[in-house]
């Protein structure tokens, strides 16, 4: 699991009677796991690397060619399978098409299941449709699984999912456009608080600085005390980097108007500034 990791992954692995095996990543490498540390990290023991890109909580993307570095190293592992957590495919601003696992290291396939939904990309979280690609057998095992669990799909939201997928897509690249505008607008913000340092992220709608130096200025023994302190104090709601595995950050999501981010970075300013 490559950290830092959506907050149900190390869950779902023990879901799965299996042991999760952190990865940590950091933002020099603009937080995105290397062929190096894959291939250090992996053993006669280990079934499945999960990767999320664009990442929730760090924004960041995966070309081509990083995935084909990856797909590289795991070809010397024919055990080991691939999760790809493709959610955000819509929301990136790369200037280039989402590099997708399966499409980069197509030798692979056999052992990669991609995963998507409607909530990110089409803003459909409430429709709860998302769909999987990958080996027929997998497949239908999944099939399997669900249909004595939750059974199947709402009928209206497959309709509204299908519809979504095939009209015109300008309203998403729209959408995405916004996304990107708000970014740049709240990036530049966040990286003058006091004691925060920020990479820009490549997509979704998260930003994801290291507060470390803010800690120890607030007198807060964890991001998550720091949390706390920031809902009673200035009334502006954050997750904690160690929900993500990744202790010392915090994850802002600008996924709201303008004028809600204003008002929010004014009351982080002024916390910040005491």
């Amino acid at each position: 699991v490559v950290a830092p990791y959506w907050v149900s992954y190390p869950d779902m692995v023990r879901l799965a009677d299996a042991e999760p095996v952190i990865v940590a990543t950091t933002a020099e490498s603009g937080f995105k796991v290397t062929a190096e540390q894959l291939a250090r990290a992996l053993t006669e023991r280990t079934r499945l690397l999960i990767l999320n890109s664009p990442c929730n909580p760090t924004g960041a993307v995966y070309s081509a060619d990083e995935l084909r570095a990856l797909g590289e190293v795991l070809r010397a592992h024919p055990r080991v399978a691939v999760l790809s957590d493709e959610i955000y495919e819509h929301i990136q601003w790369t200037g280039r098409e989402l590099a997708c696992f399966a499409a980069a290291c197509p030798d692979l396939y056999d052992r990669t299941l991609t995963v998507n939904g409607m909530s990110k990309g089409y803003a459909m979280s409430g429709w709860r449709i998302g769909y999987a690609a990958g080996p027929l057998p997998l497949i239908k095992a999944m099939t399997s699984l669900q249909g004595q669990s939750t059974t199947n799909a709402c009928t209206i939201s497959q309709a509204a999912a299908r519809e979504a997928l095939v009209a015109d897509q300008q309203c998403v690249r729209d959408m995405c456009a916004e996304f990107k505008r708000r970014h740049d607008f709240f990036y530049a913000r966040v990286r003058s608080l006091p004691g925060f340092e920020c990479v820009p992220a490549d997509g979704t709608f998260y930003l994801f600085p290291n507060v470390d130096a803010s800690m120890r200025a607030k007198n807060a023994a964890t991001d998550v005390e720091l949390c706390e302190r920031l809902i009673d104090d200035a009334g502006v709601a954050l997750v904690p980097g160690t929900a993500f595995g990744a202790p010392g950050h915090l994850r802002f999501s600008f996924a709201a108007s303008t004028s809600t981010l204003e008002s929010a970075l004014a009351r982080l300013e002024n916390f910040f500034a005491r």
